[in-house]
């Protein structure tokens, strides 16, 4: 297994070493010919999703990705990257979201909570997080935090609102893999 994992900004060098502790094959995605290798997922981190939206702009990567994404590519968000497949921006999953949703960067907080298909509680750190308002049409809600919507499934698509790569706990990390398997 290969996964690829947007470089543009934010939290990409922690879902790589998390990937290298659970010694899954990676690699960073920074140009098209970086997009141009063979890949199995793509993992989208978390950042400012305007900044990465510009970024797949200028480099020629927004059709490509979004394109490999409707086709099957399995894709992981978290945070900025829950907004990048949101229907405002790559529009892969039928997701509406309000960014910054908990405030700023004051706002951030950590909790605990569970989530379908995992055993226990898991830990979700939240930093300028948004969350889900509103899911339609085949979308899965995995975790819910304070009642709002933190993590989500569209087929082979996953989205949380949290950081599960801050975090030691490799179970989210675990759960796409197992996704991406199936």
């Amino acid at each position: 297994m290969r996964i690829a994992i947007l470089a543009l900004q934010g939290a990409f060098e922690e879902h790589r070493q998390m990937l290298l502790r659970l010694g899954v094959e990676n690699f960073l995605v920074r140009n098209l010919d970086d997009w141009k290798q063979k890949k199995d997922a793509l993992i989208i981190p978390g950042g400012e999703s305007t900044t990465i939206l510009k970024l797949l702009y200028d480099l020629s990567l927004f059709d490509l990705v979004r394109s490999e994404i409707l086709t099957g590519l399995p894709v992981f968000g978290t945070c900025a990257g829950l907004i990048m497949l949101d229907s405002n921006h790559l529009a892969t999953m039928n997701i509406q979201v309000k960014r910054n949703a908990y405030g700023r960067q004051l706002g951030s907080f950590f909790t605990e909570g569970d989530f379908i298909g995992i055993s226990g509680k898991i830990p979700m750190t939240f930093i300028r997080a948004p969350y889900i308002e509103t899911t339609c049409n085949g979308v899965e809600v995995l975790s819910v935090v304070n009642g709002n919507i933190v993590a989500a499934r569209q087929g082979s698509q996953l989205v949380t609102a949290f950081h599960p790569e801050l975090n030691d706990d490799t179970r989210v990390h675990e759960y796409f893999l197992r996704m991406i398997e199936k």
